[in-house]
């Protein structure tokens, strides 16, 4: 198979219209038509260039800097890259499981690039940062970012989404079908595989996030063969009655594996940094001073327009002001809490037990506890398959070929902190606390994270 470039992207976006291009570092250039274009140039979506894709890493990372609209505009041309090399793979699949013809593939992918480009524009001041601070619905659950994007799609973009001629003239999509797209809610079967190139473990955002990240932050991370999965891609059939699967063929899963170790390897050393948890704290502690009832207004009705007043720019501005309480003034001048202990990465009973025994000495100079409770890989149901090259009927999930996959485990890390100011001592408490823990155990067998 030849290899899909930005020239494939171009081809489906000039076949019927106008083409536009922007240059991203990542891709080269990203092709547009006239309505998406429109899209990109709505208020609603220009504000993710005022939303930071990863919040205050930029203090660890100063190269940091990039924001969800560059991000969005990536995953739409990953998604675009992964449809083609699905549409030119696996084309029986798409006619006889899922009933394509040319026609249909030529209007879901319009309908893809739509969802994949604003599958981000729900998202709070420092994207992930602030999400713990959305209100909770009905059900007790807490909103998500998806459901801000979907409720952004349906209202303040519907119009420029269902009324652009190229959407009346070729495709007749409602703003509806790219929100439950997005949401995952009643689709038709031949949509529900296309939701896998959004939110899956092999999907267009997390390609694009974990090259995007590392290249900003200036680390190696996050690589991986990317165009090893987009060439090895495709649309695996599905058993009993269910919908295809995305999955790769053989020779491509050494790629997929490499997907799910970046993944691993940027959320240990970037995103679960020390110093960027430490401002994750400080910034929701701020945003609770700055927000009414200490929580961002729901996704419903009114309070949606109240919702996208808010972004990086205005919590800035606010801080710059004085504004925030004891963590804005710490954002403000670079003051964070201190790391005093760290567990290890996966950490056994005793490892735990340690912590709380540390956590105990400490007393109130503990400010701060943040646990990485993550999950690299979900065998079972959501295991990438991986198809056979020999015999196309033999299909076998990743976690039977990595070894690597198949055993990583969940992390569960905490971290405690205190004030900078009060370091000192709770180092001198926690050295005392592990001498003690040796002598006990006459082993040293616990790890120190001391700072």
């Amino acid at each position: 198979m030849c290899l899909l470039t930005v020239g494939n992207c171009a081809a489906f976006v000039s076949n019927l219209h106008k083409q536009y291009e922007i240059r991203c570092p990542i891709h080269g250039f990203i092709a547009l038509n006239s309505w998406e274009k429109e899209i990109i140039s709505h208020p609603a979506f220009q504000r993710l260039r005022r939303i930071r894709q990863l919040a205050w890493t930029d203090q660890v990372y100063p190269g940091a800097m990039h924001t969800r609209f560059e991000h969005s505009l990536g995953v739409m041309h990953t998604a675009t890259l992964l449809y083609s090399a699905i549409r030119q793979s696996s084309s029986e699949v798409l006619e006889n499981e899922l009933g394509y013809k040319e026609e249909g593939l030529n209007r879901d992918l319009q309908l893809v690039r739509l969802a994949a480009l604003l599958h981000d524009v729900g998202h709070a001041p420092f994207s992930h940062a602030s999400e713990s601070l959305f209100p909770e619905q009905e059900s007790g659950t807490r909103y998500k970012h998806e459901n801000y994007s979907a409720a952004i799609v349906r209202t303040e973009l519907k119009d420029a989404i269902e009324n652009h001629q190229l959407n009346v003239t070729n495709y007749g999509f409602k703003a509806e079908d790219i929100a439950a797209l997005l949401e995952g809610g009643t689709i038709a079967k031949q949509r529900l595989f296309w939701r896998d190139l959004i939110d899956g473990q092999m999907d267009a955002d997390r390609m694009d996030y974990l090259l995007r990240d590392s290249f900003h932050a200036g680390v190696q991370y996050g690589k991986y063969d990317f165009n090893r999965v987009v060439n090895t891609v495709r649309a695996i059939p599905g058993t009993r009655g269910r919908a295809p699967r995305l999955g790769v063929s053989q020779g491509g899963w050494h790629a997929a594996e490499g997907l799910v170790l970046a993944r691993y390897f940027m959320f240990t050393q970037v995103y679960f940094h020390k110093t960027r948890v430490a401002y994750d704290v400080h910034l929701k502690g701020a945003l609770e001073e700055l927000l009414p009832n200490k929580q961002f207004p729901s996704p419903n009705g009114e309070h949606l327009k109240e919702f996208l007043a808010w972004d990086d720019w205005r919590v800035l501005g606010l801080l710059a002001n004085g504004q925030g309480g004891e963590h804005g003034s710490r954002l403000a001048n670079r003051e964070h809490y201190r790391l005093a202990y760290d567990s290890p990465e996966i950490s056994n009973e005793a490892e735990l037990c340690l912590v709380e025994s540390i956590k105990r000495e400490l007393g109130e100079l503990v400010v701060a506890e943040e646990e990485s409770a993550k999950s690299w890989y979900k065998t079972g149901k959501p295991d990438i398959p991986v198809v056979s090259n020999v015999d196309p009927g033999t299909v076998l999930p990743l976690s039977k070929y990595s070894h690597v996959v198949l055993n990583m485990r969940p992390t569960n890390q905490v971290l405690l902190y205190v004030r900078p100011e009060q370091a000192e001592k709770a180092n001198e408490i926690v050295r005392g606390v592990l001498e003690h823990e040796r002598n006990k155990q006459g082993t040293f067998g616990f790890a120190s994270g001391t700072s």
